[in-house]
Order: C-alpha cells, then sequence, then structure tokens
C-alpha cells in the first residue's frame, strides 16, 4: 500500500471518527479506503453519459465539502 496525504475539512473527519468509534470501521484509513472503493465501484458500473456522472455526484454526501 501507498501512503497519501489528504486534506479533509474538520466535521468530515469528526463524522468519520464518529464512524471508527461506533465500530463501523476499524480506523480512519479503512472508512476512506471503503469511501474510495465505494466511488470507484460505482463509476464502473454506470454506463451513463459523463453529465450524468456529474449531476449524481453532485448529490453524493462523500464529494461535499
Amino acid at each position: 500500500m501507498e501512503r497519501v496525504t489528504l486534506r479533509i475539512p474538520k466535521q468530515q473527519i469528526e463524522e468519520v471518527e464518529q464512524m471508527v468509534d461506533t465500530g463501523e470501521y476499524p480506523n480512519r484509513s479503512e472508512a476512506i479506503r471503503s469511501a474510495v472503493r465505494e466511488m470507484l465501484a460505482e463509476q464502473d458500473t454506470g454506463k451513463e453519459r459523463p453529465s450524468e456522472k456529474r449531476k449524481r455526484r453532485k448529490n453524493k454526501s462523500w464529494a461535499r465539502v
């Protein structure tokens, strides 16, 4: 695995920490890896036009800043 440094708003990190605290994920890294896997899988399954993908992405909570 490679290490990646990210800048994420404090509120989002706090929400990830809550998921870790409740046992949904073992740690922050696994929660973020899971989000990336979900994003990539979602992109692979869609055969829609790029404009439709952009519209769908705007509504995803993981994409909000």
